[in-house]
């Protein structure tokens, strides 16, 4: 099978084509032939050791100390069964499958397996193969900061970031437990940010969001555009600001008063791209894409996610479906 190879840290044309052995699925494990997965902000650190100020010797150990120890990037997929190994009864081939591997990557290639009991669900008949493979990265992440924000019916949320894979999924979610959505975005990202649920869209190039006189419940960060600090007046008491995107620093805030910061890795639980998937089959959810290229210019999705503009997901067609 043909997979995309990052065998040293840098620039995108670090990343090689190559033909490598397709995977055989053991005993309880599935093997899946990719039809979309995506280049998320995720996969751009790790290609680079972009990492967030503190983390640079920790992405290193994590990932690799002179080249990615797991070589074949990419936390997201769509695709269908292939084959199952042994003792495997919840799913055959030809299932239309979404997978969510995370942290152990390995979705930039024809194929791969996955235990049948992990992060693995049947696709929504409603969404696309490029929109089911949008599907877990940043919904995962609005899930876990949105349950930790605690939110009631009617809490103003202001989005930073709010087109992006996490932002726009954050937008939809918070909508959907019935706050009023402040985003922030391009000017030419409004019309699709109120059509996710915003209340109010705010132009981040033209206007300093931390001067427009209002508070939130909840300030929402997704991509790091501010910090704990520059938000807390733009808090009311016992406001909470969500530093998805924190730096080291960012991680360990203290309250100020009443407001406090809400960081840390989002889990990758398996009870959550199941939600994602009920929600996504019932009309409550869907995911952003976009972009979508052809698997042999996948080093130009990393161009698009590293100049940080990127609208939704980056997606790439791996085959035909």
């Amino acid at each position: 099978m043909r997979a995309w190879m990052c065998r040293a840290y840098g620039a995108p044309d670090r990343l090689t084509l190559e033909t490598v052995a397709r995977p055989v699925p053991k005993a309880g494990e599935v093997r899946v032939r990719i039809v979309a997965t995506t280049v998320s902000s995720a996969d751009w650190r790790i290609r680079s050791l972009e990492m967030p100020r503190g983390f640079g010797l920790f992405g290193r150990l994590a990932f690799g100390l002179r080249r990615p120890r797991q070589p074949v990037l990419g936390a997201e997929f769509s695709g269908v069964v292939d084959a199952v190994g042994g003792g495997v009864a919840s799913f055959a081939p030809g299932d239309a499958v979404v997978g969510f591997p995370g942290i152990a990557i390995g979705c930039h290639a024809e194929y791969r397996t996955m235990r049948a009991d992990a992060a693995l669900v049947r696709k929504p008949e409603n969404l696309s193969f490029e929109e089911a493979a949008s599907l877990c990265f940043g919904g995962t992440a609005a899930l876990h900061f949105l349950r930790r924000a605690d939110l009631a019916p009617g809490a103003r949320v202001l989005v930073l970031g709010a087109a992006g894979a996490v932002g726009s999924a954050m937008v939809q979610l918070a909508r959907r437990r019935g706050a009023v959505v402040t985003a922030v975005t391009r000017a030419a990202n409004h019309d699709l940010v109120r059509s996710l649920g915003a209340a109010v869209a705010i132009d981040r190039e033209a206007v300093d969001f931390h001067e427009i006189g209002e508070t939130f419940d909840v300030v929402a960060d997704t991509v790091g555009a501010s910090d704990f600090a520059r938000c807390a007046k733009l808090l009311d008491e016992g406001g909470r600001y969500l530093a998805i995107a924190a730096d080291l620093k960012g991680m360990f805030q203290r309250r100020i008063g009443t407001k406090r910061a809400i960081a840390g890795p989002a889990p990758e639980r398996i009870a959550d791209v199941a939600e994602l998937a009920r929600l996504a089959e019932a009309g409550a959810f869907r995911p952003v894409v976009g972009s979508v290229l052809p698997f042999e210019r996948l080093p130009e999705a990393h161009i698009l996610v590293a100049s940080r503009r990127k609208c939704g997901s980056a997606v790439v067609r791996v085959a035909a479906s």
